[in-house]
């Protein structure tokens, strides 16, 4: 704990270390060679989940996953709360490095692999500061094409990582991608430490160390009581929580349904991926600029989340594999949804609040990490589609898991059904996220106060209280 405590005290006071001034690239970056270490394990992965747990291998994983994503509910708002009052860069190197700890443990213990897996969800949290770091370095109208690159740069981490692991699983073996992720892991720390710059400015910063952070900022279920009462933010809320639970379920199982279900072999895996991540690229930095001048910003979110429905309706009824390549080009424009519901985030949330409200988005995503993957690991039981075994690799249809006179022509995929209907409530909800900026509105209705005393006071009577976006002891 002191050894925490005197990192956080080193990060607050090296603010103008790093290279260069602040910007969009560096969080770009840090994003980027996190994750493409963790696709490099897409295909030593399922090896060691399956020969760590032989029975019930996607309840487990379900279970791992769920740890996870509960520990990643509860810390989310207090890291983004810490980071508003200390600063970006402490906390990026924190979450990054203890998100990327289990990397190495893969092959040396796997059991210590996935307890640590479960523990690291207390730091697995990186978008929620790279979210806030974003915002400090981006103007409100620059926001929404800043949060595309990120999410962007997401994907294009697993265009080329999960085919790269799988060529060198299959031709070195799984030490060699276990040791390659661990060195990119300890590149992208050494990138945060020693090039990254700190990007609050230290005016936004508590006189006294600790001073600004609260236990009704760190609890969880306190901000959700907040949530409850901020009539911005809630459906926002609502809307993440009901669009990402599916897809956090898709994720954890998808890859090893499209080879043991409808037949793909370890090469078009690896080439759907690649596929799907440069449509997202394409999605995220070109037409979502142009959807969110055309349409606006809650419209873009509406048109994301009909894409979501369509996909996992596809995928659910498709039996071919070149419905997945088509369902997967409609995943694509899908994720367009998340950069454009932060961007919603950050337009209602004030300046000294970004981390605040982006931990709560992180952490709401963080929660679903943990229920999708039970939810449907639980609904594939339910419906006897097994996922239990590995089987070898294979290249056709004609090796697949199950009879396809046992329903695979009617509905192959149950779980992804089920998703597309949860996604329509998220559709529902998000119909009613309020059109304007609350915190455009209070910034606007602040710098008029001294033009126009008497006529706000007599207004401010009547306006609503948000108590998540104007409660701030900084």
């Amino acid at each position: 704990m002191l050894l925490t405590r005197a990192g956080l005290k080193a990060g607050g006071c090296g603010a103008q270390q790093g290279i260069g001034r602040p910007s969009v690239y560096h969080a770009v970056v840090v994003i980027f060679l996190e994750f493409f270490a963790w696709g490099l394990l897409t295909t030593p992965m399922l090896t060691v989940l399956h020969e760590t747990f032989t029975h019930h291998t996607f309840l487990m994983n379900g279970l791992v996953q769920g740890v996870k994503g509960f520990l990643s509910f509860l810390s989310a708002p207090l890291i983004g709360a810490l980071s508003d009052a200390w600063g970006r860069k402490s906390f990026l190197l924190l979450t990054v490095f203890f998100t990327c700890a289990p990397i190495p443990l893969m092959r040396i213990s796997p059991w210590w692999y996935f307890a640590m897996i479960s523990v690291s969800g207390i730091f697995s949290v990186t978008f929620s500061v790279i979210f806030a770091y974003v915002a400090d370095v981006t103007q409100e109208h620059e926001r929404i094409t800043a949060y595309g690159r990120v999410s962007a740069t997401f994907a294009a981490s697993l265009v080329t990582s999960p085919a790269i692991g799988a060529y060198l699983s299959a031709s070195y073996g799984d030490n060699l991608v276990v040791i390659v992720a661990t060195l990119v892991a300890v590149v992208d720390i050494c990138f945060i430490l020693l090039v990254v710059p700190e990007s609050l400015p230290e005016k936004m910063r508590p006189a006294s160390w600790g001073a600004a952070i609260s236990w009704e900022q760190a609890d969880p279920f306190a901000s959700l009581k907040k949530v409850r009462k901020d009539s911005a933010v809630l459906p926002i809320c609502i809307t993440v929580f009901l669009s990402y639970l599916p897809e956090a379920g898709q994720y954890s199982s998808f890859f090893l349904y499209l080879r043991q279900i409808i037949g793909f072999g370890s090469a078009s895996i690896a080439a759907f991926i690649a596929v799907v991540g440069i449509l997202s690229i394409i999605a995220q930095t070109v037409f979502l600029s142009i959807l969110m001048r055309s349409i606006g910003n809650k419209n873009t979110v509406l048109l994301g989340l009909a894409f979501q429905i369509l996909q996992l309706a596809w995928y659910g009824f498709g039996s071919q594999s070149w419905m997945m390549w088509a369902a997967g080009a409609v995943a694509a424009m899908s994720s367009i949804t998340f950069p454009a519901i932060s961007a919603l985030v950050s337009r209602n949330a004030e300046s000294d609040q970004q981390g605040v409200v982006q931990g709560i988005i992180t952490g709401i995503r963080g929660l679903c990490n943990g229920l999708g993957p039970a939810l449907y690991g639980f609904i594939f039981f339910l419906f006897h589609v097994e996922l239990n075994e590995l089987s070898p690799d294979q290249t056709s249809e004609k090796n697949t898991m199950i009879d396809p006179r046992e329903g695979r022509a009617v509905i192959p995929g149950p779980p992804f059904l089920v998703g597309a209907c949860i996604v329509l409530l998220a559709f529902l909800v998000a119909v009613f996220i309020p059109e304007h900026s609350k915190a455009s509105s209070t910034r606007k209705h602040s710098n008029s106060i001294s033009s126009a005393l008497s006529n706000n006071l007599d207004r401010s009577s009547e306006e609503d209280i948000e108590p998540l976006l104007q409660d701030s002891s900084v």
